[in-house]
């Protein structure tokens, strides 16, 4: 999980300290008890003041610890409470289409969320423990998140297709691509609600122009974001973090060709609604060379795991074939009746596979293997593989790794656009009614 550090320190910032849960209780400290309300009804289920205020204090949180400038508080709440909406509205679509997060696989993610660490399990919940963050409340976490990313995955990443003519058309209209230059992003969105009228763009508009206004005078990119931004990441400020340009969102990547290092683009329009963005800093620039990288010609045999297949009949399963491959077996023959990769058909051929192009444990695994071996039984997130090595070569992969860059360039951003469209329907599809006001 590309997130995991990064989520685990979220966490981990978002509790209270041993020490401050220890501070003796004085008569002024005591707060009367708050009695618990609906603050807003998602379609039939609803969320109450007390999960609005467990998840405005996890940001305050967070914000002190990073020395950053909360947002007014009525402002923040409104903010927070359409964050809870929208993520209640994606689990209740996971739910009702029957898409689950196993004991198993929510097991498997927490050990390389501690191996990324570099910590066991074990020493992973005792830090945790200690910084006030309950073993639950992470595993909860933990499996919202793998949730939402499968569900993303099903119903908008496995949609996005690139053909090989966007590939060209991206490399003959973009020759500076993969120059190295990286830029630092910040950005904020004016979300537009689907299908709408020339009316709701026009007061979109206005709130663009008031936002260009606070810009202008001098106020904080990061303080205006937090304040105004509908994006996902208004809340730190916008911030995208270092990416190439390349990398970036088509309308952004446009953007920042004229804008120097603190300059704030015009708004721009696009599908999700208005963008304003701000290029804070760029570096590097040297182009890579030609490159000769270590190709390795593999095959496979994949058994996916599930509620009536479970890890050990998986392995126990490629322990067969792989005695009958080394016995004389085709393993080709044996992919194509057993693995429920779509390689199969092939024989579980992948062809020649380049560093990096694998999950690692796959690699890992592929890479200890002479050609002609047939690997143990390998676990990754995608199931238990049956990995043979066919052979290796060195090989200028210059072009093809550009190709492929393009390609993973395209479907990013495609991936990104098509998420946002996403997450505004099913937002405009969701019944939302607000009981009472915010506090």
């Amino acid at each position: 999980m590309n997130r995991s550090l990064s989520l685990l320190r979220s966490l981990i910032v978002a509790g209270l300290s041993c020490a401050a849960l220890a501070q003796p209780v004085s008569a002024a400290s005591v707060r009367p008890v708050e009695v618990d309300r609906i603050i807003a009804v998602v379609n039939n289920e609803v969320i109450t003041s007390q999960e609005l205020r467990a998840r405005v204090d996890q940001i305050v949180r967070q914000f002190s610890r990073q020395g950053n400038q909360l947002p007014p508080q009525d402002v923040l709440q409104r903010q927070i409470l359409e964050r809870l909406i929208v993520e209640r509205a994606q689990l209740q679509l996971a739910r009702e289409t029957s898409l689950r997060v196993d004991d198993g696989m929510l097991e498997r993610a927490i050990a390389r969320i501690a191996e990324n660490n570099r910590l066991s399990p074990q020493e992973m919940r005792a830090a945790l423990e200690r910084d006030g963050v309950s073993w639950s409340r992470f595993r909860d976490e933990i499996r919202t998140e793998i949730l939402l990313t499968r569900l993303r995955e099903r119903e908008v990443d496995s949609k996005v297709v690139v053909t090989d003519a966007e590939v060209d058309n991206f490399l003959t209209n973009n020759p500076d691509a993969f120059s190295g230059v990286e830029y630092h992003v910040a950005h904020i969105l004016l979300r537009a609600p689907e299908g709408a009228s020339p009316e709701q763009i026009a007061r979109l508009r206005q709130r663009a122009e008031t936002v260009m206004a606070r810009l202008r005078s001098g106020e904080d990119f990061a303080r205006v974001a937090a304040e105004t931004s509908d994006a996902p990441d208004g809340l730190s400020g916008g911030d995208l973090g270092w990416r190439e340009r390349d990398r970036l969102p088509a309308l952004f990547a446009d953007a920042v060709r004229s804008l120097q290092p603190g300059q704030v683009s015009p708004v721009m329009r696009s599908a999700a609604g208005l963008h304003i963005v701000k290029l804070v800093e760029s570096r590097g620039g040297s182009a890579a060379g030609p490159q000769q990288l270590e190709q390795t010609h593999a095959r496979h045999i994949l058994i996916k795991t599930s509620e009536v297949v479970s890890d050990a009949e998986a392995e126990s399963r490629l322990l067969g074939l792989r005695e009958r491959v080394v016995n004389g077996a085709d393993f080709g023959e044996l992919a194509k009746a057993n693995s429920a990769d779509l390689s199969a058909a092939k024989g579980g051929d992948l062809g020649w596979v380049n560093p990096g192009d694998t999950v690692p444990e796959f690699e890992r695994a592929m890479n200890a293997l002479k050609p002609g071996e047939v690997s143990p039984p390998v676990h990754s997130p995608f199931g238990w593989h049956l990995i043979q090595v066919v052979e290796r070569r060195m090989q200028d992969v210059t072009d093809e790794r550009k190709r492929n860059a393009a390609r993973s360039i395209l479907r990013e951003r495609k991936s990104e656009d098509a998420y946002e469209d996403w997450v505004r329907q099913l937002r405009d599809s969701t019944y939302v009614e607000y009981r009472q006001e915010q506090e």
